[in-house]
């Protein structure tokens, strides 16, 4: 099977769902080193008249390492076939064990960002614009008590969708 280009606003795929219930890997890096993390938290849409992608990377996470030292990442979405992968890329740490190796997710190397040849469908984002998330920001105050007790804040990065691509 080959991946190929795909106009984003012309897929025919339940986002909500993809994200909330089957997940998503958030990936950059290049072949010599690459991170991933599972997410459930994100979203696309326009923005600034461009197609784009919203992630949530918490402070603490490797891959915020990666996606911040790289100018593009990437959204795999796997279609709720690879659950038990994307649970352990989500309980471990790229920092202590081998992501990869452990999963067997083969990576792609785009020219911009790495996927997986696993991955269903992939959105390719050019970071735009980086931000952390802070208690004053909170019109209600519970959010930060549940989310963000331990100090552990998110970076919302707005990425613009250069490229996407679905399996065929």
């Amino acid at each position: 099977m080959a991946f190929i280009s795909i106009d984003p606003k012309e897929l025919d795929i339940n986002l909500f769902n993809a994200i909330d219930k089957q997940w998503m890997l958030i990936t950059a890096g290049d072949k010599d080193k690459l991170n991933t993390m599972t997410a459930s938290w994100g979203g696309t849409g326009i923005l600034w008249n461009k197609n784009v992608s919203f992630a949530f990377i918490r402070e603490s996470r490797y891959t915020r390492e990666f996606v911040d030292n790289n100018d593009y990442y990437t959204l795999s979405f796997f279609g709720g076939n690879m659950m038990k992968e994307l649970a352990f890329c989500g309980r471990n740490s790229g920092r202590d064990v081998d992501k990869l190796k452990e999963t067997g997710l083969v990576p792609v190397f785009d020219e911009a960002a790495p996927y997986f040849e696993q991955a269903e469908l992939v959105f390719i984002c050019k970071k735009l614009y980086r931000s952390k998330l802070t208690a004053d920001g909170f019109f209600d105050p519970s959010y930060v008590e549940k989310n963000y007790s331990d100090n552990d804040w998110h970076y919302a990065y707005i990425g613009e969708i250069v490229k996407a691509v679905i399996k065929k």
